[in-house]
Order: structure tokens, then C-alpha cells, then sequence
């Protein structure tokens, strides 16, 4: 899926004055917000990366995301001082200049970063770096920054151009202990660490530990003249691809960047928007994961302006939740499905104050999964009945209907199964972009839902 970019003495050249053009922007706050746009720039690079073309009006959009669940066990203490945190993350959308969010929302203590660097991969799903891109990350023009505990900071855009459906190499160096380190789990996607300060390291050598997470990086955004938007997919381990193949970018919203790209560039008549991941494992629309404050794996009404609202430049929201609410309920015979509902509405009515229109999804089988029985599988008809009946989303995409096994509709088919029943396969995750409307993203919130 990954395609390659060369890079030469011309593309040095377009980023050296992308560099020196670029308006810079940092800001911190509590939950994700939304920057301030960069000027437009004077050139910018076509999806191919051979070729320079004028630039569009160009944008700040979300090329890769993921949600903040917790603080990451064993770090309570020490954080990871010592450690260069390398994180790998893959982009939806191209563009000539790019900026990171830094995340210390589940630090008990500040955080000192001392040295933070982004770069190109040299190849997929490596610690490697291509050398030409390595730039080092600033903070209102300094290397290093503190982020108090619980908050976040946005660096200064740096001018790189980072092409689209490529990896790249987020690094942080922290010296001092820090507490807690914020991280997101279940990545599908490796991550490395080294010992000592080897942030603008373009080797791989040092960076023998690996881990399936993400660290303290919780957003990359891009000035793109290849997306004028983004669209924010919120869910639970369907949507982070729970199940899916490491380091294949096999998650459905991998899937559906890459069809609405295709669209796009074929002269369909559909957004020009990237997308952007914001999917937790086992996260519920009403109950938080766990006690705390702030609370481990948050729910959807806690996280929903943190985690889609205000992510940079949102133009559509896809909410594909409940399966959790249903299956890791106390008793599944005290729960009404109008609650969930509930839960759903009130989240498109926050999305409709801000103008942005909601696409949802009906609640795929879990038939033979350990929580399964006929109340749950009760619960979740009743909830898709009110789905399929218009009366929670403006639009929505039927993954049950999609992936069921039309002879026991109650499960998989057995080709879109992992497994475990409740996951789907790889060609099961491709079959829920493939039956996403496209064209369900134009447009903004109704005036009435």
C-alpha cells in the first residue's frame, strides 16, 4: 500500500524555501485545538513527488492522528528518561510543511522534551530515516519545551516535504524523569527506542527496542495542497484495527483515505480530505475504561472535542460506536438501547454547533464472541434499527449488512471473520471502506437533524 519517494537536490531546494516562507505556529492547551492557518505557500510538490507544480490555495489538515488512552504501565516514575522515543506514523495526505502535537495528558509532572525531530522513513516500517529530511522540531523557536502535566503542545512548523501515504519518524529525547508517559497501545504499527539523545540519528542501529505504540506524539498535520480537509473517523478497536496486520496500514480508515485520494484524483465528484484515525480499543460512547482523572481510554462524550472536533481543519465526523457499551456492560439486561441512542445524539448535536456533518455506521454481528447472547444481540438490532431509521446520523455506512454471513446474520462471514468474532480479517476491514459512500461527506450539518 506504502509507495516510495525519491528525493533530490530540487526537492532540498523547494524545502529550503518552504522553510523560510513558512508562517510558524505553536499553541498549548488542555485538550487538541485547532491551530492557526499558515500562509499559503509559494510552491508545493504533486502526489508523485517528481514533479513541482503551482500551488492551490493549500491548507493545514490532519494527516495522521490517534487518541491519548493512558499513561503507558511502568512509567509511573521514571517516564523514559534516557530514551529517544521514535515513533513511526503514516500519513493520509502530502504536503510541504509539517507540525506535531506532543501529548503529557496523562503526566503527573511536567515534561521536558530536550530534543524532538521529524523525518521521512527511509524505508517502511523502519527506524531509518532519510537523511534529507531529518529536521529538528522547535517550540516557539527553541528545541526544547516543558508540557505541564495534562496538557499538550503544537510545534512550530518546520518545512519538509512529506509525501502522502509515506512513513514518518516522529522523535522525542527527554533527560529528565517525567512520570507517566502518555501513550496509545495496540498500534498495529511498531515503534522504536534507543538509549541516549539520538533524535536527528538517521540510523537505525541504535533503536534496538521496539514496542507497538505510540508515544507522546499525538497528531501530525501538514500544509497540503493535495487535501483542503479533514475527516475525523471516532471508534473503538474497529476503528484502530484491532486484529488488522502490523505495519500494513490495514485498518478500514487507512482503506477509505485511499479511496477518497483515488476518487479525488480521478475528477470524481467528492471532498478533497484526508483522514485521520482516532480509534481506541474498547472505547464506549458512555463509560469511561477505567477511574481517574483524567480517565483512562475516555469515553466518546468526554473525548469528543479533544479528539474530533477540534482536530485541525475538521470538515466531517464518522462515529462507528456502541459494540463496547453493549458487550462490557455490568448486567446487558439493565441497559436500554436508547441510551446508547442517546449517547450518539448528543454527540452529532455538539458535531451540528459546529456546522459538521456526521456520518455513522450500524453495529457489526459478534456472533460467537464471549460476550454474545440473545440480550446483546437484542440490544444491537435495536440500536441499528434506529440508525438504519434515520434518526441518529445524517448519513449512514451498513457494516452489518456489509459483513455478515447472510445464512447466520448474526456473525461474520467467515472471510471477513479474524477469528475471534468480533474483529474483522484484513479483506474484512477493506470490505467496510469499500461500501463507505463517498460522496456522504459533502456537505455540512443539516439545519434540522
Amino acid at each position: 500500500m506504502t509507495r516510495r519517494h525519491g528525493y533530490g537536490l530540487f526537492a532540498a531546494m523547494i524545502t529550503l524555501v518552504v522553510a523560510v516562507s513558512t508562517a510558524i505556529y505553536v499553541g498549548a492547551t488542555l485538550d487538541d485545538s485547532t491551530p492557526q492557518q499558515a500562509k499559503s505557500l509559494s510552491r508545493a510538490r504533486g502526489d508523485t513527488g517528481n514533479a513541482v507544480a503551482p500551488a492551490s490555495a493549500g491548507a493545514w489538515v490532519g494527516t495522521w492522528s490517534a487518541s491519548p488512552v493512558d499513561g503507558e504501565p511502568g512509567t509511573e516514575k521514571q517516564g523514559l528518561a534516557g530514551r529517544s522515543l521514535r515513533n513511526v506514523v503514516h500519513t493520509a495526505a502530502g504536503g510541504t510543511s509539517a507540525r506535531v502535537t506532543l501529548s503529557n495528558l496523562y503526566g503527573t509532572q511536567p515534561l521536558t522534551i530536550a530534543h524532538a525531530s521529524i523525518a521521512v522513513a527511509a524505508a517502511e516500517n523502519s527506524a531509518a530515516a532519510d537523511a534529507g529530511t531529518m529536521r529538528r522540531l522547535t517550540f516557539g523557536g527553541s528545541p526544547s519545551v516543558t508540557i505541564p502535566a495534562g496538557k499538550q503542545i503544537i510545534s512550530d512548523a518546520v518545512g519538509v516535504v512529506v509525501p502522502r501515504d509515506s512513513d514518518v519518524l516522529v522523535t522525542t529525547y527527554s533527560a529528565i524523569p517525567s512520570g507517566p508517559v502518555t501513550y496509545h497501545p495496540h498500534a498495529r504499527q511498531m515503534s522504536y527506542a534507543a538509549r541516549g539523545d539520538r533524535t536527528e540519528d538517521p540510523f537505525a542501529t541504535a533503536y534496538t527496542e521496539r514496542i507497538e505504540a505510540w508515544r507522546y506524539v499525538t497528531a501530525l498535520d501538514v500544509f497540503s495542497n493535495q487535501a483542503n480537509g479533514t475527516v475525523v473517523v471516532l471508534g473503538d478497536s474497529l476503528t484502530a484495527g484491532s486484529t488488522s496486520s502490523v505495519g500494513t496500514n490495514s485498518r478500514w480508515p487507512d482503506v477509505l483515505a485511499d479511496r477518497l485520494h483515488a476518487a479525488a484524483e480521478s475528477g470524481a465528484d467528492v471532498p478533497h480530505y484526508s483522514v485521520v484515525n482516532q480509534g481506541i480499543g474498547g472505547n464506549r460512547v458512555l463509560q469511561p475504561g477505567g477511574l481517574g482523572t483524567p480517565s483512562p481510554n475516555a469515553s466518546a462524550l468526554t473525548r469528543f472535542g479533544r479528539d474530533a472536533l477540534d482536530r485541525t481543519n475538521v470538515k466531517a465526523v464518522v462515529i462507528d460506536l456502541g459494540v463496547n457499551d453493549i458487550l462490557r456492560s455490568r448486567d446487558p439486561k439493565d441497559l436500554q438501547a436508547a441510551s446508547i441512542v442517546g449517547g450518539l445524539r448528543e454527540l452529532v448535536a455538539d458535531a451540528h454547533r459546529r456546522g459538521l456533518r456526521v456520518i455513522g455506521a450500524t453495529l457489526m454481528p459478534f456472533g460467537g464472541f464471549h460476550g454474545y447472547s440473545a440480550t446483546t444481540e437484542a440490544l444491537r438490532q435495536s440500536v441499528n434499527a434506529e440508525i438504519r431509521a434515520g434518526r441518529v446520523y445524517d448519513a449512514y455506512a451498513d457494516f452489518d449488512k456489509a459483513l455478515r454471513d447472510p445464512y447466520d446474520p448474526r456473525r461474520f462471514r467467515a472471510d471477513y471473520d479474524s477469528g475471534d468474532h468480533l474483529h474483522p480479517s484484513d479483506k474484512g476491514y477493506a470490505r467496510m471502506a469499500a461500501v463507505f459512500d463517498l460522496e456522504e461527506l459533502k456537505g455540512a450539518a443539516p439545519a434540522q437533524l
